[in-house]
């Protein structure tokens, strides 16, 4: 049997774990509880036809901890034309929820640069920095493989011209004169991409001062003393043999300036000026300011007696991830910035094994997983797992965002970072030296938490708990108000059938909130007075709130080396294993035959009402069989023949009725026809449920006809609840599906799981089958624990005969 996604004794241990943890972080908050949204899918590049998973994993963002404030998270896939061909209202429990997208014809999905993002409405209030963005790539095997080989000789033969952008950023904003200071630049391409250089620099009487060369990703560092009178330039050269110039900043002749360093695992701040400025201000009170995710935790004044002042930042008190610090003037004007990034080692031992460094085809595997401090006490967390074919790629350079640099770096920056998770690969031994050239340039006093509303500011959107259905009800023909209306509401699906009921106020206002219903609904809802008849107008608002606009840049995507040579495995392994490409595209549905347990048709009716134009006039379905139907009796919302001592069979539109309120849902310009049964007939084909006959209606909800009289008391509407996520394929050779299990033997994800708990042990196992495919596989395992720590983990192993 296949591990189930997740056990509801460590759910709820960890659901115990967040909720104490958030309860005391409560009592520190100073401005409004901003929302951090991330989700985790399982690749980052799609074939048509597959499906996309993911986990949304969302946290208060001045600490990480998983967030139980919205309830709704939007979630959109954007087309390469800047259309939202896919939208799902996912369910958010304690700040989880998961979801997927089926990339089909039927979206619209064609071969191209998509973008996957996440928001909630109460996101809105704080900026599109607080929207989650993730970049995939969605290929066409067949026609990729086809295409790739021209794309690449025609970028071989083509002379594109590629225009070169260099950027310098002075430490701390700007540069000084007779003061040393630390510039960062960094050089980009026409399309944003990063560009190595090296080059020199030289004074305005064209001597050479110094030589720097990009450390990596065209970005890095040199020092430079700028001399009072003189400006400099910059001669650089690309790897290409491009030769440019550019014109550094002018030093200011006044002014103070931070810089940062570590030094022997220590974080100085140092404060310098130049001896102008000291002689002009000596002793001057300067008023240092940090601050992180908003929240200032530290506030210092420094007396300025010489022109260099250093002092350390102390770990303790410093937060995890981007810290803005701020420095002051005696007259509170910001005289310098810097960006830094604290990194701290956490009492956290995560592992993360597979049970076996190698398998065969179709073998069964188990993963297992432990969350604990160092010195092994349990850690609470949620966790995600992706394991992915890597379909011939030697080495793993995915680099792309992941639930580590995205919540201790790139939501706190403007701008896409390239690479991102490479800043947080602990192989990676000179990531803390780039990750501080990256803050040099692309965080460049720009940080965003500065437009962030604060706790006095208007907040125009409200944090949705559930679907909220509201509006008004007034008079028809003026706009007067109807006080003490009685409002019912019936939403009914496949499954369920819920029933509700309010009253307007003094305004006429209705509202019915934090419902909860998934999938294609079916809205009702009718006004009646205090004597029970339908009266009045109402004016619904709107649901939900529009999407906020796409800002989307599609990219031209080109097809690097690495990349063309997954299409051209995944187009081998389609082959090899006799399922042809287009046929992978194909949409695969289960459908299952509904049993009925009656005939749908009543023989031949008693008595038959065909519905006309009069029929629209009628105020409430009772009326209308009232006056149509003979042999009945109607008292109010009950209908009964008057043979008969009880309550007959309702057929609405071939299907029992269960509840007789639904019943009083049928608006009367939406029926088609009324037919009954009485007697033998009645019980032949229905049983003792029709012994007091039948009332069989077809409305035009059955047929697709549209209705033509407005009725202004009620209001049937088809609604889209929260998104029910499908549950990942995993073949059984216990149980096997042909259909399924040929298309699975050469899957690109081979597993899926959205909620891997650890138990009280800390420990959860989960296991699946193999593809049929000789490969190696990545595991990915991202997650947070339960005091706001993000984890990122992986394995591989490899798949042989």
């Amino acid at each position: 049997m296949f591990e189930s996604y997740s056990s509801n004794r460590s759910f709820l241990y960890f659901l115990w774990i967040v909720l104490s943890i958030g309860f005391l972080q409560a009592q520190e908050k100073k401005n409004p509880d901003i929302e951090k949204t991330y989700l985790h899918t399982d690749r980052a590049t799609y074939f048509m036809g597959e499906d996309l998973w993911y986990k949304a994993y969302n946290v208060r963002a001045s600490n990480n901890l998983l967030f139980d404030n919205s309830n709704i998270l939007y979630v959109e896939l954007i087309s390469p034309d800047f259309k939202i061909i896919a939208r799902n209202k996912t369910n958010l429990e304690i700040g989880l929820g998961n979801g997927d997208f089926k990339l089909a014809d039927s979206l619209g999905v064609k071969p191209g640069h998509y973008q996957i993002r996440a928001y909630t409405n109460w996101n809105r209030n704080f900026g599109e920095d607080f929207v989650f963005k993730k970049d995939i790539e969605i290929f066409d095997v067949k026609a990729s493989v086809i295409q790739s080989n021209a794309e690449v000789i025609k970028a071989l033969a083509t002379d594109v011209e590629n225009t070169v952008k260099v950027d310098f950023f002075p430490e701390g904003g700007s540069l000084l004169e007779n003061n040393a200071s630390v510039v960062g630049f960094k050089a980009v391409d026409s399309n944003g991409n990063p560009i190595d250089i090296k080059g020199e620099i030289f004074d305005s009487d064209n001597e050479l001062v110094t030589s720097f060369a990009s450390s990596h990703d065209g970005m890095g560092k040199f020092q430079i003393i700028p001399i009072k009178g003189k400006h400099y330039y910059a001669k650089i050269k690309t790897l290409a043999g491009e030769e440019i110039r550019a014109e550094l900043p002018i030093a200011s002749k006044e002014g103070y300036l931070l810089s940062f360093r570590v030094f022997r695992g220590k974080n100085i701040i140092t404060i310098t000026t130049n001896p102008e400025t000291l002689s002009h201000n000596p002793n001057t009170a300067l008023r240092l300011v940090g601050k992180a995710k908003g929240i200032t935790y530290l506030e210092t004044v420094q007396t300025l007696a010489e022109t260099a002042l250093s002092f350390e930042l102390p770990k303790d008190k410093t937060p995890e991830g981007v810290s803005q610090i701020t420095l002051y003037d005696s007259n509170s004007k910001p005289q310098s910035e810097r960006l830094v990034y604290i990194e701290k080692e956490n009492d956290l031992d995560v592992q993360l094994a597979t049970d076996k460094l190698s398998y065969k085809p179709e073998e069964k595997t188990t993963i297992n997983v432990t969350s604990k401090s160092k010195t092994g006490v349990v850690k609470s967390a949620s966790f995600s797992l992706s394991v992915t074919d890597m379909n011939g790629a030697l080495e793993d350079k995915d680099f792309g965002t992941n639930i580590s640099s995205y919540f201790l770096m790139e939501s706190d920056i403007r701008g896409k970072v390239h690479n991102p998770a490479y800043y947080f690969d602990p192989a990676n031994l000179k990531r803390q030296e780039y990750l501080d050239n990256l803050l040099l340039t692309q965080g460049w006093r720009d940080f965003l938490w500065k437009t962030a509303p604060m706790a006095n500011e208007s907040i125009s959107y409200i944090a949705e708990k559930g679907i909220t259905i509201s509006g008004r009800v007034k008079q028809l023909l003026a706009d007067k108000p109807l006080v003490n209306n009685n409002m019912t509401l019936a939403l009914m699906n496949k499954k369920h059938f819920n029933f509700f009921n309010a009253a307007t106020d003094s305004n006429g206002v209705y509202k019915f909130e934090n419902l909860m219903f998934s999938g294609k609904t079916t809205m009702y809802l009718n006004s009646r007075n205090e004597k029970g008849k339908f009266r009045g107008e109402i004016v619904a608002n709107p649901i939900e709130q529009p999407p906020i606009p796409v800002s989307f840049k599609s990219e031209t995507s080109s097809l690097p080396e690495t990349t063309l040579g997954v299409v051209e495995n995944v187009y081998r392994k389609f082959i090899a294993f006799g399922i042809k490409p287009e046929n992978i595209l194909k949409e695969v549905s289960i459908s299952v035959q509904k049993k009925s347990s009656r005939p749908s048709m009543l023989g031949i009716p008693d008595f038959s009402y065909v519905a006309d134009e009069s029929t629209a006039q009628f105020t409430d379905i009772y009326q209308l069989i009232e006056k149509t139907v003979p042999g009945v009796t109607v008292d109010v919302d009950s209908v009964r023949f008057t043979r008969y001592e009880g309550s007959p069979l309702f057929i609405l539109d071939g299907i029992e009725v269960i509840d007789k309120l639904q019943v009083g849902f049928v608006i009367p310009a939406d029926v088609i026809k009324i037919e009954t049964v009485k007697g033998t007939q009645a019980t032949v084909f229905y049983g003792n449920a029709a012994a007091n006959g039948v009332i069989a209606i077809t409305t035009k909800g059955n047929t697709g006809q549209q209705r033509k009289k407005e009725t202004f008391h009620s209001i049937k509407q088809e609604l889209e609840g929260f998104y029910t996520a499908r549950v990942f394929y995993v073949p059984n050779p216990e149980k096997p599906n042909l259909e399924l299990d040929s298309k699975a033997a050469v899957r690109n994800t081979l597993y899926w799981n959205p909620y891997v708990h650890p138990d009280k042990t800390g420990n959860v196992s989960v296991n699946y089958y193999n593809s049929g495919v000789e490969t190696k596989v990545k595991v990915v395992l991202e997650g947070i624990t339960g005091s706001g720590i993000p984890v990122v983990k992986k394995a591989y192993y490899t798949i042989n005969k």
